[in-house]
């Protein structure tokens, strides 16, 4: 019978803030912008989004298919809710943080991703990648638009150009401007390779390049909020400042006869930085006249832009002094007086001028990656700032307007917030499960930290030294830590409180062990001594009083001394035997009972030291790992090797046998390495069970719960992993099969990954396409449902061809796939193939197939138009298929009567979903027209409104009788009604035109024709209850404007100076007034 075991998964991940493999995001909490707002970073393979106030962790997004980790996150302008998020194997996943789940995924790059950015409308995003590409994605049609090439290293950095256009006045510049709204702007990249590149993305090529750093690399772009000028940084310090001709950029959007010799990138200068070492970030506010640049020091400096005042008087100030310079006769140079009265001039003004350093942010880490969190009302600007070492602060920098120093003073900095207590600074070097396996203690340099494995939350932080190991004393109240300076310090969990610290050894101590009674304890240290502890309550007295209190001791009992350092030691289960591993690679084994503690076994066989070991709970094996990537399994009985096993690829760290596994007799056990990975292995048969993946970093430490079934893993990735054993049964043959197809996918995508055709001469741009298994196997999917319906169509062909010669044929016996599926057709089935494939991996899909599949895709496509199935569909594979395999298609006579078909059929199914497309248009404003006609128009932005009437009056001739029919004190935002004069001047006007034909032209485009007796009919206007009456034409007037607002009053009444035979307002205004005169007579 084929043995079984039980399948261990990854259920739960801790310990990580923010890991340096990825940039971070700020955005608000909540759309008014209080508050700190939030982080969204990288852990690894997740992506986790902190309250930056109350340290608390709002949301975690994994993709259960991805176990790599992230390296670029974007946040979408348009939808504060969507983020691109890019992976080291060089996916992209859009995430909806609301819900987090993926939306899109995309595949395109072959290494990892390094910068993301979205451009102004959150319809398109630019990825670069290590790969040296540059891909666009289109996020509505979910598919990859094309792939720019240019750089020959890494892409360091890219931003999207996005100028306005500006209209052209110059009547004598004849140029054909395209439509501006299929404009598609500009991309700025810079690479590893020095260069940085402006892209024109409407037609695809690089239209400038320029050498960004002098010295070495390009390593950072920061993009200024206007796009006027970019700033881009290298190596020794050096930020090169650039400015961006928007104008230009704008003028030549679209038009085809631009001027080539033009440079829209121009080099300002350079600055530098105080520190040397290479920038890895430049970071522009949003709001304010401030970028943060840093490398990878431990600190961020901010730099100001200042004002065109500010530049003023700088050049003055050098003026002044070069003339008193040349009045002391320091220099003779008599065109230093033409230089200096020529510094007015803003053009001559350097870099520096422009960009002064404002203030230098010490943080608590080397710098990873920095963001400005853009808050409400706050007179100083913040600062997040992602460190290397697992943590978040938050700095708040007072800015130059509200410092209350001197202008001279460096501004003074605080540090308010910062998310660090959910995990280590450094790598947890040892972890300790308590004995009811429901708290975690975890220890590395500088910390310990005490976890609820429930809800993964921290309970307590204790400081304390360089930690190697730890462990639960009996009771799971105090904690005993070994530290590299040799020091053993006992902690207690409920009080929070250091209990004692002992100077145990003279060197480092690299593990210790409870005894099985829970009375003592042993430490082993590289001074070449294993020292036996007892636990001891001592009556200390409370300091100022005279009474005392119980207090854990350590006190030293025996001591064990060896010929080499001690690195790992072990007591078996049943408290006979005490295992010492040293540094000669050699295995030591004595008995505990006697008072000399006698040697009992030599272990020889590993050629490296013996990192870790541990003995099985029946106290008859004993597993060593070594340095030497080898696992050795002992008997205790005569000392003998059972098995030497190959484990790992790297040092093995760390070695636990399992207690009470599915077997009963605990031989099944872990093996931790270097080379990031756990094994899970059976010590009977000598045989990998199970292969756990999922650190990105040595796994430094492990432990296994009392029961067996938790594993608690802590590596060099600064994360703390559960493993639960679950009821899944796996077998052994079976894991060897998923291993080797793992393997031979890995190798299989890369072999049919084709050559990307450029498009143009010069290979600038390619197609966006990578092979994954997911699209091979929707390829092979799609082909086997185009044999099938090929046939299923001949099938039916010839029994209709019978059927002409014998009425009574029978029918044919069709594919049993087709009558499962309800006797579907053929076309039917082929396009629920189609349709079940994901957008963005359709393409990749279609080049899967082969040209002779071509003809029968085409022909179902011809059905697919006949029948109007599905037609965006049926239309982006048959343009997809076209450009693919153009040069075939046009060779092939077959193919070329093939397609006037189906351009015949394609036609007039698109003509009649044009036809009801602009049916529903009609209807949806019918309904609009309804809904508008039954609603309240609250209130009316005024900056919006005065904006439109003096476009109006613009337009109009240039003698215009204006009258204000409201008060000057009145506001459009009023709450208070109009008053009754109002209303009847209002009213008064309509009267003169109550007979004529206008047109009424509602706030959505809405227009209602007719008289406005009719009208006022259909609209039933109440003297209290008009909304808005935007225009009335007239046919003897040009244009006659009323604006009037719920709550107020008539805003604007604009009539032309030619007179009419319609009275005007005045006339109207005289005969109601002598109305009212007569009437209170």
């Amino acid at each position: 019978m084929v043995k079984s075991y039980l399948k261990y998964e990854h259920t739960k991940s801790f310990g990580v803030v923010a890991s340096s493999t990825s940039n971070l995001v700020w955005t608000s909490k909540d759309r008014n912008g209080t508050g700190a707002g939030q982080v969204v970073v990288a852990a690894n393979e997740e992506v986790l989004s902190w309250d930056i106030k109350k340290g608390e962790l709002l949301s975690r997004w994994r993709d259960e298919k991805c176990t790599l980790p992230v390296t670029a996150i974007a946040q979408s302008k348009a939808d504060k809710d969507v983020y691109a998020v890019g992976y080291e194997d060089g996916s992209i996943r859009l995430w909806d943080s609301k819900i987090a789940m993926v939306i899109v995924n995309f595949q395109g790059h072959s290494s990892a991703i390094t910068h993301l950015a979205f451009d102004k409308a959150g319809v398109r995003l630019a990825s670069g990648s290590k790969d040296t590409d540059v891909i666009i994605w289109d996020l509505v049609a979910e598919v990859g638009q094309y792939k720019l090439r240019g750089h020959k290293d890494q892409i360091t950095g890219l931003r999207f150009v996005e100028p306005e256009a500006q209209p052209d006045d110059d009547e004598d510049v004849q140029a054909m401007a395209l439509d501006s709204d299929n404009a598609e702007g500009y991309l700025l990249t810079t690479g590893k390779d020095s260069l940085i590149k402006l892209w024109d993305l409407s037609s695809r090529h690089c239209i400038e390049t320029h050498i960004a750093q002098s010295n070495g690399e390009c390593w950072a772009l920061g993009l200024s909020p206007d796009y006027n000028g970019c700033v881009t940084a290298g190596n020794d310090g050096e930020l090169k400042v650039w400015f961006i001709d928007t104008a230009g950029l704008a003028s030549m959007k679209g038009r085809v006869d631009a001027p080539q010799s033009v440079n829209f990138v121009q080099d300002r200068g350079t600055l530098f930085r105080q520190s040397k070492d290479r920038a890895t970030e430049v970071v522009f506010h949003p709001k304010r006249d401030y970028f943060a640049v840093h490398g990878s020091e431990k600190s961020t400096e901010v730099w100001r832009v200042r004002s065109e005042a500010e530049v003023k008087k700088s050049l003055a100030r050098k003026k002044k002094r070069r003339r008193e310079k040349a009045k002391d006769g320091k220099t003779e140079d008599e065109e230093m007086g033409d230089a200096a009265d020529a510094a007015d001039d803003l053009s001559s003004a350097e870099a520096s001028d422009y960009f002064v350093q404002y203030v230098i942010v010490r943080t608590g880490g080397k710098v990873r990656s920095v963001d400005w969190a853009v808050g409400s009302g706050s007179k100083s600007i913040q600062l997040v700032v992602g460190t290397t070492n697992n943590q978040l602060e938050y700095y708040s920098i007072p800015t130059k307007d509200s410092g209350k120093a001197k202008k001279e003073d460096t501004p003074d900095y605080t540090r308010s917030l910062s998310v660090d207590l959910p995990g280590h600074r450094t790598d947890v070097r040892s972890v300790s499960l308590s004995s009811d396996d429901k708290m975690l203690a975890s220890a590395s340099n500088g910390s310990l930290k005490i976890w609820n494995i429930k809800t993964q939350t921290c309970i307590r932080t204790f400081e304390c030294g360089y930690a190697l190991c730890c462990s639960f004393l009996p009771g799971d109240k105090v904690v005993v830590v070994g530290t590299k300076g040799g020091e053993l310090e006992l902690f207690d969990v409920a009080s929070a409180s250091l209990l004692d610290s002992v100077t145990a050894h003279e060197g480092a101590i690299w593990s210790l062990q409870v005894h099985p009674d829970g009375k003592s304890m042993v430490s082993g240290s590289a001074d070449k001594t294993a020292k036996f502890w007892n636990f001891q309550i001592v009556q200390e007295e409370i300091l100022g009083t005279t009474r005392t209190t119980p207090k854990l001791k350590l006190a030293q009992s025996r001591i064990l001394k060896v010929a080499d350092d001690i690195l790992s030691l072990k007591f078996s289960p049943d408290a006979k035997l005490l295992a010492v591993s040293l540094l000669d690679s050699t295995v030591k084994v004595f008995f505990v009972d006697s008072l000399k503690l006698k040697l009992y076994l030599n272990l020889y066989g590993h050629k490296l030291p013996v990192l870790s070991m541990d003995i099985s709970y029946d106290s008859k094996l004993i597993i060593t790992s070594s340095a030497d990537k080898n696992i050795r399994i002992w008997g205790l009985d005569f000392g003998d090797c059972h098995k030497a096993l190959f484990g790992h690829q790297d040092s093995i760290l760390q070695v636990a046998f399992v207690p009470h596994n599915s077997d009963g007799n605990g031989h099944h056990f872990f093996s931790a390495s270097k080379d990031r990975c756990i094994k899970y292995w059976d010590g009977d048969k000598f045989e990998q069970i199970q292969r756990l993946d999922g650190h990105h970093g040595e796994v430094w430490a492990m432990a296994v719960s009392h029961s067996g079934r938790t594993l608690v893993s802590a590596g060099h990735d600064k994360s703390i992993r559960v493993w639960d054993e679950t009821d899944e049964q796996i077998f052994l043959e079976e894991e060897r099969e998923k291993e080797l197809e793992e393997l031979y996918e890995s190798t299989l995508t890369g072999s049919l990954e084709r050559d990307p055709d450029a498009e143009d001469a010069n290979g600038e741009v390619g197609a966006a396409t990578k092979q994954t298994v997911e699209t091979l196997m929707a390829g092979e999917r799609i082909a086997e449902a185009l044999e099938l319906g090929m046939a299923d169509l001949n099938l039916l062909k010839e029994y209709e061809q019978a059927k002409l010669t014998n009425p009574h044929a029978q029918p044919p016996q069709r594919n049993v796939i087709f009558v499962a599926l309800g006797n579907i057709s053929a076309e039917t089935h082929v396009m629920s193939v189609l349709q079940r494939i994901k957008a963005s991996a359709l393409h990749d899909a279609l080049l899967v197939l082969p040209f002779s599949t071509v003809p029968m895709l085409f022909t179902f496509l011809d059905l697919f138009a006949q029948r109007s199935m599905n037609m965006p569909l049926t239309c982006r594979i048959l343009f997809f298929m076209l450009k693919t395999h153009h040069r075939q298609i046009v060779s092939s006579r077959t193919m070329r009567t093939m397609l006037d078909g189906i351009r015949a059929n394609l036609r007039a199914a698109l003509r009649k979903q044009k036809n009801e497309m602009g049916y529903n248009i009609a209807a949806l404003k019918v309904v609009g027209m309804q809904l508008q006609a039954k609603s309240v128009k609250d209130y009316v932005d005024e900056t919006w409104d005065e904006d439109n009437d003096s476009k109006v009056v613009r337009k109009r001739a240039p003698s215009i009788t204006t009258l204000k029919a409201h008060p000057s004190s009145s506001s459009p935002y009023s709450s208070s009604p109009p008053k009754r004069q109002d209303k009847m001047l209002f009213f008064s006007f309509f009267k003169t035109l109550i007979d004529h034909e206008v047109t009424i032209e509602l706030k959505n485009d809405i227009q209602i024709r007719g008289t406005l007796k009719s009208v006022d009919q259909y609209l039933n206007i109440k003297l209290e209850d008009i909304s808005v009456v935007e225009e009335l034409k007239y046919p003897h007037l040009s244009s006659v404007k009323n604006v009037f607002i719920r709550g107020s009053v008539v805003r604007y009444v604009h009539l032309p100076a030619a007179s009419v035979d319609v009275p005007l307002l005045e006339d109207a205004t005289r005969r109601e007034a002598a109305a009212q005169q007569a009437k209170a007579k």
